[in-house]
């Protein structure tokens, strides 16, 4: 008796950190992308422990930028719609880590982001202060560099609350609409024994979408029944896996035609019938009638307004879109709820269409497909020999090189009107907050959610430094995760040069030859950099070299499996 007292006493109680890594774990987050830091010491144990026992835990992620951590988080979540983890070093790692928190915000991936926490002691704990820069690094408040756009933010205080804040933290992310959450770990906390006990299955589940209302359904129902030009505007209706199919019958039913806006996730194929293109501003003057459908800016007012009259619908699981400070968007009628059940309920309440009707609008949205193919084939024929390499042609090379159900990450210079994207899940845009050097690290991510897919980035030169290229090649070759970057390379940030010349357009700085803050002169050969880090780097020139040189690139992907970049040089 005496003995087993004796083991008893020996036996060593799970710490905080092997209980947290085997709550998430249980909970779905598969993956934990780390930046490490003096915080992460009772992790990288618990990690060893628990390797030993042959309990599942995260697979751990060693990435070594925090803001490439979080885009490849972003990447891994939007492809896989499961939770992932992110873990960076106190208030610096949380610093560095803001910019991609606030794209996955704008663009509803939940994330689980975390911190460690500057010892909260002097001594007397395990876990308490024993290097330099554990008093400088403290902040009063470290969570509030991010506060206002996670969902949540927490500080675990004690082992007792570990299971309900895990438990919190991965429902608030995982409740629509989606979107980061932030937890900061303390070091002595994660030292200290664990729980006692833990449900081995999750105590909160999410919140899914809802159904919108039905007297707004009737309502819309009525606007839309009596329109002749009826327009959808979209640019996330596809985030959700019913969105695309959902809108492609809704769409060819009721024959009203959608323009995707900005879009960051595909919501119509581009080939449906009644997909016109990417610009509100061909439709929206002509429309009486307007649904905004996960739309952020269905338009743009100093391009284009409604007409006198029209009426306005805004749909979605937001459809206020709240988190934005001033939009000023008139809405007739406001649905909120699931994108495919709006649209599901909104074609049962509209019963069976009019032939006259349908007729009508298929003749209207008929006449201007007719004259947007017009209109882009012109641009990709006087394209496929500009010197440099315009982007319409890169597009659609890009297009016609890429498996059919290979997933497209687009950092702004993919053109859309020039590529074809027939499956939910295969095209995905830059997030609406525009926080640069998220195309890359999404890719990676993309890569290892799916990694029997092909995967290509399409990147500007200037969003592609924001990405941290030697952190990314780095990441890419010690992950084995082969995806295509492939870098639209002008010398400049053409963005800057574009609204300095529409806010200014006789300006002294339009008319002088260089604009200072654009160009960026002296860049780096990116595809060197790449064959340093292990991949495959090429560069091309002229246009009629792209094609070949983009299958060069995806054969060095499926049979080396290394990355490749291909530097384009293309015009500004």
């Amino acid at each position: 008796m005496k003995s087993d007292k004796a083991a008893s006493k020996s036996k060593k109680r799970a710490s905080v950190s092997a209980a947290y890594l085997s709550l998430l774990s249980s909970r779905g987050v598969d993956v934990l992308f780390g930046n490490a830091g003096t915080d992460f010491s009772p992790l990288i144990e618990a990690y060893a422990e628990l390797e030993q026992q042959g309990a599942p835990v995260p697979q751990p992620i060693t990435v070594t930028h925090e803001n490439l951590a979080v885009t490849m988080a972003h990447g891994y979540g939007m492809i896989s719609r499961r939770i992932p983890a992110v873990m960076v070093h106190v208030s610096v790692g949380t610093a560095n880590l803001v910019c991609g928190a606030m794209n996955a915000a704008r663009e509803n991936v939940g994330i689980l982001l975390t911190a460690g926490r500057t010892p909260l002691t002097e001594g007397g704990r395990l876990g308490a202060r024993d290097g330099y820069i554990h008093w400088a690094q403290e902040m009063y408040d470290q969570a509030g560099m991010l506060r206002e756009i996670v969902k949540w933010d927490y500080e675990l205080r004690s082992a007792d609350q570990l299971e309900t804040v895990v438990d919190r933290a991965v429902s608030i992310a995982a409740s629509e609409p989606r979107g980061p959450v932030y937890l900061s770990l303390p070091r002595e906390v994660l030292a200290e024994d664990g729980p006692t006990t833990i449900s081995p299955t999750p105590r909160v589940a999410p919140a899914p979408a809802g159904a919108p209302d039905p007297a707004s359904l009737e309502a819309a129902a009525r606007l839309l029944a009596g329109a002749k030009r009826p327009l959808i505007v979209t640019c996330n209706a596809g985030r959700l896996p019913s969105g695309l199919a959902a809108l492609g019958a809704f769409a060819e039913r009721h024959a009203v035609p959608v323009i995707q806006h900005k879009p960051r996730y595909l919501s119509l194929a581009t080939s449906h019938p009644m997909y016109l293109g990417t610009e509100p501003k061909r439709l929206v003057p002509e429309a009486d009638l307007i649904i905004a459908l996960e739309c952020d800016v269905p338009w743009m007012p100093v391009q284009a307004v409604p007409r006198e009259g029209a009426r306005i619908i805004h749909a979605g699981i937001d459809p206020l879109h709240t988190g934005i400070p001033i939009r000023g968007y008139a809405s007739d009628v406001t649905l909120a709820g699931d994108p495919a059940l709006i649209l599901d309920g909104l074609s049962a309440a509209l019963g069976a269409p009019s032939a006259a009707i349908v007729t009508a609008r298929r003749k209207w949205v008929e006449g201007h497909s007719r004259a947007l193919v017009k209109e882009i084939t012109a641009v990709r024929e006087a394209a496929a020999t500009s010197s440099p390499i315009h982007a319409a042609w890169a597009s659609h090379c890009i297009s016609e090189a890429k498996d059919r159900d290979a997933i497209v990450v687009n950092e702004y210079t993919l053109m859309l009107d020039h590529a074809r994207f027939e499956e939910p899940d295969c095209y995905y845009g830059s997030s609406s907050a525009s926080g640069l050097g998220w195309g890359a690290g999404a890719a990676l991510g993309a890569k290892l959610a799916a990694p029997e897919r092909q995967v290509i980035a399409v990147l500007g030169d200037g969003a592609f430094l924001f990405a941290n290229p030697l952190a990314v090649h780095h990441a890419a070759t010690l992950h084995e995760l082969p995806v295509l970057l492939i870098v639209m390379n002008n010398s400049m940030w053409a963005a800057v040069h574009h609204f300095t010349r529409a806010m200014y357009p006789e300006g002294a700085a339009i008319k002088s030859n260089r604009q200072v803050f654009t160009y960026l002169d002296k860049l780096p050969p990116f595809e060197e950099v790449c064959r340093a880090a292990g991949g495959y780097g090429e560069r091309v020139e002229r246009p009629e070299d792209l094609p070949v040189a983009i299958t060069r690139c995806l054969e060095v992907m499926q049979k080396e499996k290394r990355h490749a970049l291909l530097n384009v040089i293309c015009r500004a």
